[in-house]
């Protein structure tokens, strides 16, 4: 936005950026909301709208936001059929919690926690022991999961309370220790093909009176980050996974409910210098930073001891017409990660937190080259990478 030159530029107060609905609506919610319903101990139906079934499935779509199956109609046309199903019937989505991408969303599912609590905050962030930065969706450099994230999954919990458990997914999966801090219990089942997974789910929640499936495909997110949300290639994606779709709700035993859902969902940024401000060309912003962790939509700022505000101070200034430029405290106490935040969490989260607002990017063509050349992005608090659909299919 120009501003006159009489005036001084309107800057995003953090307190303004739209809060995910942690405890009523989130990502984070989904979980205990069934389990309460399936009778497992210590769970609250924290989403109101859904009703309880014997056996449920999650099938999340990596990449997939609620804006873009609103979008393409012609290319889904189950799932946007289903649209009105959504949050129990409501035609309302859920929110995704911040930041939105896939291993703090994962983790949100997964633990039933809201990544102030799990301690996932971004793609990559800072370890407080050791000093450097810690990729949680890569787990580089390797870090002990069960200190990084110690809280038991959801999953785990309801197979010890008797409900049949069960994660179909890639087989390269099963191990990585992301699964394993995030969506590990009951039995994982590795298939490298869509469809052996939309089968191999519906086969497994047949297989117990009670039973908690979850199923997952990724490469929606995958052509939408590499050509973006507006690509042939990334429509094709989008044909296909609704196709399964279809395929699982086809195949669902009595008593059973689907949720479709997705980890976030995705923004084109253009490749020009107004939309992608590089942080390794910017002496200005660089100053005083020791490390930029998180992604480009969603920035953990590090600052060198003693330099906090001034960093703080420079990036509101250059940066707070086009982001919500917070404070660790400020990001906290707006609610960004939840409405609590583990003290183990806490030096994880930037000095400084920029959550984009408009269609821009902070990237970093030295550091980060594979993500700085990526079409599709997200990681913030705007409606199009936040809600998420929680589209709903009965037997």
């Amino acid at each position: 936005m120009v501003q006159p030159a009489w005036q001084d530029p309107v800057l995003l107060a953090p307190e303004t950026a739209p809060v995910p609905e942690y405890g009523s609506g989130s990502l984070a919610d989904l979980l205990p909301t069934l389990a309460a319903g399936q009778g497992v101990p210590g769970f609250e139906a924290t989403i109101p709208e859904l009703t309880p079934a014997d056996r449920n499935c999650v099938f999340l779509i990596d990449g997939l936001g609620w804006e873009q199956i609103k979008a393409h109609p012609d290319e889904a046309p189950f799932l946007h059929s289903l649209l009105p199903t959504s949050r129990g019937g409501t035609g309302r989505p859920v929110t995704a919690g911040f930041p939105s991408t896939t291993a703090t969303s994962l983790a949100s599912v997964g633990t039933g926690l809201p990544p102030g609590r799990h301690g996932l905050p971004g793609y990559t962030a800072r370890n407080p022991e050791t000093g450097a930065l810690m990729n949680q969706l890569r787990w580089k450099p390797w870090t002990e999961p069960k200190v990084w994230q110690p809280y038991p999954t959801v999953f785990q919990l309801a197979d010890a309370a008797g409900v049949r458990t069960a994660q179909v997914s890639a087989p390269d999966f099963e191990q990585t220790p992301l699964t394993k801090v995030a969506l590990s219990g009951g039995s994982f089942l590795g298939r490298l093909s869509g469809e052996d997974r939309m089968d191999l789910a519906a086969e497994r929640l047949a297989a117990g009176d009670r039973s908690l499936v979850y199923t997952y495909y990724s490469e929606v997110d995958g052509k939408g980050h590499r050509f973006g949300v507006d690509s042939d290639a990334w429509r094709g994606q989008l044909m296909y996974v609704d196709g399964l779709a279809r395929r699982l709700a086809e195949q669902l035993p009595p008593r059973s409910a689907l949720y479709i859902t997705a980890d976030h969902g995705m923004i084109d940024i253009p490749f020009d210098e107004q939309s992608r401000i590089d942080f390794d060309e910017d002496w200005e912003l660089r100053a005083g930073v020791a490390l930029l962790g998180g992604e480009g939509r969603a920035r953990h700022v590090y600052a060198v001891p003693g330099a906090e505000a001034d960093v703080l101070t420079v990036w509101r200034e250059v940066l707070g017409e086009q982001f919500w430029v917070a404070g660790r405290d400020e990001a906290i106490a707006a609610g960004w990660f939840g409405p609590e935040i583990d003290e183990r969490v806490y030096g994880r989260i930037g000095d400084v937190v920029a959550a984009a607002h408009d269609d821009v990017v902070i990237t970093a063509s030295v550091n980060e080259p594979h993500e700085s050349a990526m079409v599709g992005m997200h990681g913030s608090l705007t409606p199009v990478e936040q809600l998420v659909p929680l589209l709903e299919v009965r037997s």
